[in-house]
């Protein structure tokens, strides 16, 4: 037998070969997707059973509007108290920690050295104020004899000069009798703010200076006290629509773990300018601080509210995020599941307002958002007519 008669019974054999193949994966598949399907639930006749969710009512309703944001407890004034005179520091009255009033006694330095400085400068006016007089008196005795012309108006005129000399001296010695009390006074250190002392930074008995940066304490106030918080500038017209109306907007400070309320106050101020670096916007709150549950540089959660407005709501869980932006799914009256892409505004309470997208009464899915595609079957097994807080969102671009 020639070649040509063995290449056409070959061929036979590998054509048979490759039929046995695709006929073994044509029936292997179609077991693993019949298996597949019946694992997953699907019908005898190969059609997806409605899928369970869970709901909610769009509902319109006031709802507050509030902006959220990090801040720091700031004193409304903090100084550091320093001696205003050297000497010897010799008691010192104030307790660590202690609340005091501005003008408390603090401290005192040791004022012997100042009070001879005192009554030096005051012996040393006396001294001046009777070469005055005298200087007085010769004068008007010089012009009584100048009327007799029995003496020379030069005479007068260096007499005058004379008596302007020591006037001036006078305010001179006042002057230094003046600094002198007042050296001895800055003996006595006074708090120059109410609020809390710090930590003692000297003891009794050292030499002080008026120098030292340390100082003696610190004084924080805390009643009241602010917290420093910034908000993005795109929020800056909200802020100041709000602040136009006849009460100041309530602030609250929260905890870390935005668990405890730590105090309730209002806003104060905003700041006359915008970082360009961060692009956000400062701003001041104040609190009583009655029970001192913020502390001097503190970071806690700061929650301005803007005010209340009526508007449609959802759960804040039915809230999808994709690349085309934000949207929800939605139960038709036919239930059916629907795409439907939303504007959202201001959010409070697990709850969010939706400018656009849906109406009120549609049907927002919360659970079982991860099977969904659009024009999917489903079957509602609860409606929350309240909006609820405790259902995570998901993040799921929606099904084709």
């Amino acid at each position: 037998m020639n070649r040509r008669g063995l290449v056409k019974p070959a061929l036979i054999v590998v054509a048979a070969l490759l039929a046995g193949v695709l006929l073994w994966q044509g029936f292997g598949n179609g077991g693993e997707e019949a298996e597949t399907r019946s694992g997953r639930g699907w019908g005898p006749d190969g059609e997806r059973p409605p899928t369970p969710v869970r709901v909610s009512t769009a509902t319109r309703e006031r709802l507050a509007v509030e902006l959220k944001a990090l801040g720091t407890v700031t004193p409304l004034r903090s100084v550091t108290v320093r001696p205003r005179v050297d000497g010897q520091l010799q008691r010192v009255v104030f307790e660590e920690g202690q609340q005091v009033e501005a003008g408390d006694l603090l401290a005192e330095i040791d004022p012997a050295p100042f009070r001879i400085q005192l009554a030096q400068a005051q012996g040393q006016q006396k001294q001046n104020l009777a070469e005055l007089e005298n200087a007085r008196i010769q004068l008007q005795r010089y012009l009584d004899l100048s009327e007799a012309a029995y003496v020379s108006a030069q005479d007068v005129a260096n007499l005058q000069a004379q008596v302007r000399q020591l006037e001036g001296r006078r305010e001179i010695d006042q002057a230094l009798v003046d600094e002198a009390r007042l050296q001895l006074q800055y003996t006595r250190i006074v708090a120059p703010v109410g609020g809390r002392v710090g930590l003692r930074m000297v003891d009794a008995g050292n030499l002080v200076a008026s120098g030292d940066e340390d100082g003696i304490a610190s004084i924080a106030q805390t009643q009241p006290i602010s917290v420093l918080f910034s908000l993005p500038e795109n929020v800056l017209g909200s802020v100041i629509d709000a602040m136009r109306g006849d009460s100041a907007l309530p602030v609250e400070a929260w905890d870390r773990g935005e668990r405890n309320v730590l105090a309730r106050g209002t806003l104060s101020s905003v700041d006359n300018r915008i970082d360009t670096e961060t692009g956000t916007l400062r701003l001041r709150a104040l609190f009583a601080n009655d029970d001192d549950g913020l502390f001097p540089n503190q970071f806690v959660n700061v929650r301005l509210q803007l005010g209340d407005d009526e508007t449609l709501v959802i759960p804040d869980a039915a809230v999808q995020f994709g690349g085309d932006g934000t949207y929800v799914y939605v139960v038709n009256d036919d239930n059916t599941a629907a795409v439907r892409p939303v504007v959202l505004g201001a959010g409070s309470g697990g709850r969010v307002a939706v400018l656009d997208g849906i109406a009120a009464g549609d049907r927002v899915v919360l659970e079982g958002i991860d099977r969904l595609r659009e024009g999917a079957e489903v079957e509602v097994v609860q409606t929350d007519e309240a909006p609820v807080d405790d259902a995570p969102a998901q993040d799921d671009e929606p099904a084709t």
